[in-house]
C-alpha cells in the first residue's frame, strides 16, 4: 500500500516565557539556551532518510511568523532547496549526515495562519494571574481558553475558522493529490506554537475546541496526524509507528550497494 501523507506538527523550543507559564502570541520571546540545545537534538533524532520526519518527501513547509517558530525550523536543520524567507535567526547548525539526506524540496511559507492564538489582554500572563484577575474583576467561573477565549485577542470560534482554513488547504492542495498519485510528495511539515498547534490537531480530528478534548504539547515537541485506512475521509492521530523504517527504500538501498560490488 503506498504511504499515507501526514502533517508534522512542531511547538517551537523553550523560552523564558513557555518555561514560567506566561502566555505568549505576539511578544516575540527568543528561545534559551536550553531550548536550542533540545530542539537540535530533536532534529538529529528525528529527521533523516531513515527517521520520521525525511525531507525528500517533503511537500509543503508552514512556519509562523514569530521568530522563536523560525529559529526552531533552522534548528531542525533541513536543507531547503530556496533561501529561507527571513533573515537566519542564529548560528547555522552543522552538518550532521550528508546534505543530500537531509535536501528538502518543499516550500517554506511564513504565514500568519498558524500564528498563535492571539491573547489580548491575556498576553504575558499565566493562567493563575488570568483566574486571579478575572475574580477580582467579579467574573464568575473558571477561566477555560478553549471555550471563553482572550478579550481583546481571539475567541475559539474565530481560532476556528482559520484553522479550518489551513486544513482544506493541506488535504485538497498537498494530500489529496499524494492519495491520487503515489509518486507525489505528500507529508507537511507545520512550525508553530502550544494552543494553535493543539487546536489544529483537534481541528483535524473534527473536535469543537469547546469539547473539553485537550491535547498536551511541550515546548520543542512534535505530533503526527494523519488518517486511517489510506482514506482521506478518516482523519486520525497516528500515536505509534514514529520510527518505522521505510523498507522498499531500505531494499532499494542494499540493491545498489550489491550492484556496486
Amino acid at each position: 500500500m503506498p504511504a499515507t501523507p501526514r502533517v508534522f506538527i512542531v511547538r517551537h523550543g523553550e523560552t523564558e516565557w513557555s518555561l514560567s507559564g506566561r502566555h505568549t502570541s505576539t511578544s516575540d520571546i527568543p528561545l534559551t539556551a536550553n531550548g536550542e540545545r533540545r530542539v537540535r537534538a530533536t532534529g538529529k533524532a528525528l529527521v533523516g532518510h531513515d527517521r520520521l520526519i525525511v525531507p525528500r518527501k517533503l511537500a509543503h513547509i508552514y512556519v509562523s511568523p514569530r521568530k522563536r517558530a523560525q529559529r526552531t525550523f533552522e534548528l531542525l536543520n533541513l536543507h531547503p532547496q530556496n533561501p529561507l524567507p527571513w533573515p537566519q535567526r542564529g548560528t547555522p547548525c552543522p552538518a550532521t549526515e550528508p546534505n543530500d539526506s537531509l535536501a528538502c524540496p518543499a516550500e517554506v511559507q511564513v504565514t500568519d495562519v498558524i500564528r498563535e492564538w492571539d491573547y489580548g489582554e491575556y498576553e504575558g500572563l499565566t493562567s493563575a494571574a488570568i483566574r486571579k484577575g478575572r475574580a477580582e474583576a467579579g467574573i464568575e467561573g473558571w477561566w477555560d481558553i478553549w471555550k471563553d477565549g482572550c478579550p481583546g485577542g481571539e475567541s475559539p470560534e474565530q481560532v476556528t475558522e482559520r484553522l479550518d482554513a489551513l486544513v482544506n488547504e493541506i488535504r485538497e492542495k498537498w494530500h489529496r493529490p499524494a492519495f491520487e498519485d503515489p509518486s507525489k510528495n505528500g507529508d507537511v511539515l507545520i512550525v508553530a506554537h502550544g494552543h494553535i498547534l493543539r487546536a489544529f490537531a483537534m481541528r483535524w480530528g473534527g473536535r469543537g475546541l469547546d469539547e473539553g478534548l485537550t491535547f498536551l504539547m511541550e515546548a520543542g515537541g512534535v505530533g503526527t496526524l494523519s488518517y486511517e485506512h489510506h482514506n482521506i475521509k478518516e482523519p486520525a492521530l497516528l500515536l505509534g509507528g514514529a520510527f518505522v523504517v521505510d523498507l522498499k527504500d531500505e531494499e532499494d538501498e542494499v540493491y545498489t550497494n550489491a550492484q556496486k560490488n
